[in-house]
């Protein structure tokens, strides 16, 4: 049965599409059939990275508008023959994607593939939305500063509300690949531990990698073919080391003893905590950022779901009412007040005059 698996982040830059190219590489090197999709209509770079941008013909926007049929746009890699690539457009908006249309072609490559890994763009506009749509897993790609993992707390709840398995009461499995580490700054309480974000996101840690100037650049040579096979290892070494989406294999990945395949960024993080220092008025550290960040998404979480949880009670309220009268199920209001330190529920049920009994109850 094929697995449709999303790269996604809610910041640009932590390293998504190494990984996408990378962790295919892994994949297909393991005899897996893969074809990786890039999502980021009109900035595009999956092909660069794999070295077939010279190649690329027709794209995901030409095959979900019928201009081209899938087996035209798909390029095969030079290296490895099981793996795939559907580039993106680098002319068109993302409004040029449909639901639909990605439902066809995601269920389409499905016959075809073992693995669809999907290179999402950042953020949370329609792009991301529908890279996300259809996964079976995910793959949050983050760094251990604040604002990265606010933004992956969101990208976390999208997951789990508006995604296909979620409308069917299922899980997206989720895996956190954590990219520009430092052990040694995060033991100085410079930037956040993994022990920090995984308490954070709740959310299993996949691989974490430390960030080196230059590394990343060195990794996108070898992906586009500047090395013989150093493809095939970058993304085994991806791989091995850490737990696979699938569950197989697993490595050592405590805080600092590992070693990691690329950076995924070559630009550095080191002014954040003293950002927050400069504009906190205080010795600003990671735990104080943690705490900090911990209260504002508790906040966030409770603000954004408390739609679903009405939406929820009004369910279960018009549920049991049902089944005693008949009622007219808009006439169904659920609302709820939030206080300083009390919040107050109101339900409100329009019950005509005269009404009849549920013909449930009157059956039994």
């Amino acid at each position: 049965m094929a697995k449709v698996l999303v790269v996604t982040s809610g910041k640009g830059g932590v390293g998504k599409t190494t990984s996408t190219a990378a962790l295919g590489a892994a994949l297909a090197q393991m005899g897996q059939n893969v074809v990786v999709i890039d999502f980021d209509v009109g900035l595009r770079n999956l092909d660069l990275v794999m070295g077939a941008e010279r190649r690329v013909v027709f794209d995901l926007i030409n095959v979900v508008q019928g201009v081209a049929k899938l087996p035209q746009a798909l390029i095969r890699d030079k290296r490895l023959e099981n793996l795939w690539l559907l580039p993106a457009s680098q002319t068109r908006d993302k409004d040029a994607l449909s639901e639909e249309g990605v439902k066809h072609v995601i269920a389409d490559l499905k016959t075809k593939f073992d693995w669809i890994l999907c290179d999402s763009p950042a953020g949370i506009e329609r792009g991301a939305t529908l890279a996300m749509r259809y996964a079976d897993e995910a793959v949050i790609v983050t760094n251990p500063e604040v604002s990265s993992v606010r933004d992956s707390d969101r990208i976390i709840g999208m997951l789990d509300s508006k995604t296909v398995r979620a409308e069917r009461g299922e899980r997206v499995e989720k895996h956190l690949l954590v990219t520009r580490y430092d052990a040694g700054r995060a033991a100085r309480g410079e930037m956040l531990s993994i022990d920090d974000i995984l308490e954070i996101l709740a959310t299993p840690l996949a691989r974490h990698r430390p960030g080196k100037p230059g590394r990343a650049a060195r990794l996108q040579c070898r992906l586009s073919g500047h090395a013989e096979r150093s493809k095939q290892r970058a993304g085994a070494g991806l791989y091995r080391r850490g737990t696979p989406p699938d569950g197989r294999g697993g490595g050592d990945d405590r805080a600092g003893s590992t070693q990691g395949v690329d950076g995924s960024a070559t630009a550095t993080e080191g002014g954040m905590m003293n950002v927050m220092r400069l504009f906190g008025g205080r010795a600003a550290s990671a735990p104080v950022a943690r705490e900090r960040l911990q209260i504002l998404l508790s906040h966030e979480r409770g603000r954004t779901g408390a739609p679903d949880l009405l939406e929820t009670l009004r369910s279960e309220i018009l549920s049991v009412v049902s089944k005693h009268i008949d009622v007219d199920p808009d006439k169904v209001v659920v609302r709820m007040d939030r206080g300083k330190f009390v919040s107050m529920l109101e339900v409100d049920i329009e019950v005509p005059n005269g009404v009849q009994r549920s013909k449930m109850v009157a059956a039994t």
